[in-house]
């Protein structure tokens, strides 16, 4: 069984294709939608083992010619170093405007082939082939692409839409189960910002969601990706209401950076931002305190992370003063009012950012599973 949902942007409009055995059909899917006659796969060498040759057999088997570059897995791929790689080799492999990138792999890999198929020539057709559950329902949809610098995530970015986004669930079944879990994170997020009613089925289904069940998984993604679509097409560029997807990401993001990418996967840090915006919200919005609780049940019933690391105020606010989405040098939060609604665009004092922060801190659960 297999979903498709189409991303309604007018001309730029593409479809989302999700279920089990999908990357052997990369090839025709390709074919179907006119994806030029030369393709680039861009993976990291750990997704690259397991499927970059079925991703690579399928699309020759449609006529395409097609080469293959991998850059190391891990966030430090998001860099200057890999993205030049990806030029070098698409120049060798003698990509035209009318070729074809494709992000075969998770969120790291998705946003820095993008970046490339946003620059290269000025721009050549991108396919987003998501391995990992948190870019299936989430970086491979919307159009952001971007690199890191050390002063924060994703400064250097464009807003560049796929023409296509194929995500094969069968491919999380080689995923770690921390991998797994943290990508739970972000559809955990869907919940509260946008439905109720999936936060309620995700309480309700915890060990079947952790045994990877495929019907489940499969209604999950599907489920995550039309909130994502119908906010992207309300707001591409993020002047408004597409801010709501940041629920988590502010501290989230510092977290990462503070800590050094690699002591939290992005999923752990944004549940631990989830829960800072949660108590956040009880003081501003009156946020119920119960439901902050059964966010918290919820996250760590996933096995993900739910009080603050043991790092650095300071350079936490510092990091989030760089963060790409503040105002006016304003930093902002998007708060929850209840279950399946919130408010962008909060400025708080930094005494209540800190005073929220000491209540929360570490007891030993915040470290990576």
């Amino acid at each position: 069984m297999t979903c498709k949902r189409i991303v309604e942007l007018g001309a730029r409009a593409y479809p989302i294709h999700i279920g089990p055995d999908l990357l052997p059909k990369l090839g025709a899917h390709c074919a179907e939608e006119k994806m030029g006659s030369k393709t680039l796969i861009v993976s990291d060498d750990h997704v690259d083992a397991l499927y970059g040759g079925v991703a690579e057999e399928s699309l020759r088997s449609v006529g395409l010619v097609t080469a293959r570059v991998t850059v190391p897995a891990g966030e430090p791929s998001k860099s200057h170093d890999p993205l030049i790689r990806i030029y070098h080799a698409a120049l060798d492999a003698g990509l035209e405007r009318s070729s074809s990138i494709v992000a075969l792999g998770g969120g790291v890999v998705g946003d820095l082939a993008g970046f490339a198929a946003a620059t290269y020539l000025r721009g050549i057709r991108l396919i987003q082939v998501p391995t990992s559950l948190l870019a299936m329902v989430d970086s491979a949809v919307g159009g952001k692409t971007g690199i890191n610098l050390p002063q924060g995530k994703n400064l250097i970015g464009a807003f560049y839409q796929p023409s296509m986004v194929l995500a094969d669930t069968a491919t999380l079944r080689t995923l770690p189960p921390r991998e797994f879990c943290a990508g739970l994170a972000e559809v955990v997020k869907y919940g509260v910002i946008a439905d109720a009613g999936l936060f309620d089925a995700l309480e309700g289904k915890t060990p079947e969601i952790l045994m990877n069940d495929d019907a489940l998984l499969e209604d999950i993604i599907c489920r995550s990706c039309e909130i994502k679509a119908d906010v992207v097409r309300d707001d591409e560029r993020e002047g408004g209401v597409r801010a709501i997807l940041n629920f988590g990401h502010t501290l989230g993001h510092a977290i990462e950076q503070v800590s050094g990418y690699g002591r939290y996967l992005h999923g752990e840090a944004i549940a631990m931002g989830m829960v800072y915006a949660a108590r956040l919200s009880e003081r501003e919005l009156a946020f119920p305190a119960k439901d902050t609780e059964r966010l918290i049940r919820l996250l760590k019933a996933l096995r993900l992370p739910v009080t603050m690391p043991d790092l650095s105020w300071p350079a936490l606010m510092e990091a989030m003063r760089h963060d790409k989405k503040k105002t006016g040098g304003t930093v902002g939060f998007v708060l929850a009012q209840s279950l399946g609604a919130v408010r962008f665009g909060c400025a708080l004092p930094e005494t209540l950012l800190n005073e929220v922060w000491e209540q929360n801190r570490d007891t030993g659960e915040s470290r990576a599973p």
